[in-house]
């Protein structure tokens, strides 16, 4: 298959999505010094000239280039050259291109954002309006409490009315959520000016050394995952081979 060079700088000039198909070599520049051999590459230049170079497998491309990157083509002998080059970063590339395989100009339009769940803030809130997660009779009062060090992500009083903090986390808890459950009690018995004050932290998982230190420090643990409202399938659900 042969480019048409005046379709790919037209493609460019409409700011549509450019896919190509091809085998090819790459020379770069910048971030650091790279090349890479002659194989079967997935070129995508997208609307805000962003440059996107996958292998047949694998999640992550190989290489790239970031936005507002300009690009020039030329046939030279056997080869097509596509020079890229973002001056401001000081990063260059050059991809020597011996066959295509395919060449498709999208123009595409897309102006939604990712909406995340099953964060941190969603078992904040699970836990606010089913607070018996925690343990019957716990009160929660607010969430997202702010103290100097952060945000405490559930705040309230037990069934004995003694305060209670609790740190959520959607993955599993290490020292680092331990320490940081450890700063937001101290600062609320200073704040409050007393000196009980329960420390939980509510999480998937934790470590066996940050469960030995968050009883070490007097704390608590709640084994509480996120919600996952968009999950199709449990961990419990059987696979073809288990019946």
């Amino acid at each position: 298959m042969e480019l048409d060079i005046a379709a790919f700088n037209e493609a460019l000039q409409k700011n549509a999505v450019v896919v190509i198909g091809c085998l090819c070599e790459i020379h770069y520049s910048g971030r650091a010094e790279s090349f890479l051999g002659s194989g079967d590459r997935i070129i995508i230049i997208k609307a805000d000239k962003t440059l996107l170079i996958h292998q047949p497998s694998g999640s992550n491309p190989i290489n790239y280039m970031k936005e507002g990157t300009t690009y020039s083509i030329a046939k030279e002998k056997e080869k097509f050259i596509l020079r890229c080059s973002n001056i401001p970063l000081k990063e260059y590339m050059d991809i020597f291109i011996s066959k295509i395989y395919s060449f498709q100009q999208l123009q595409m339009e897309d102006t939604e954002k990712i909406q995340l769940v099953g964060s941190e803030r969603d078992m904040s809130d699970m836990i606010y309006s089913q607070p018996g997660l925690i343990e019957p009779g716990f009160r929660p009062l607010s969430r997202e409490e702010h103290t100097k060090y952060g945000f405490i992500d559930v705040f309230g009083y037990d069934k004995n009315n003694v305060l209670v903090v609790v740190e959520c986390k959607r993955y599993a808890a290490d020292f680092r959520a331990v320490e940081q459950l450890q700063r937001y009690v101290k600062k609320i018995k200073e704040l409050r000016g007393i000196d009980k004050v329960r420390g939980i932290i509510a999480a998937p998982e934790i470590s066996a050394n940050a469960l030995q230190m968050l009883h070490d420090l007097g704390f608590e643990y709640r084994k509480i995952a996120p919600p996952k409202y968009l999950e199709r399938f449990g961990k419990d659900q059987k696979r073809l081979g288990e019946y």
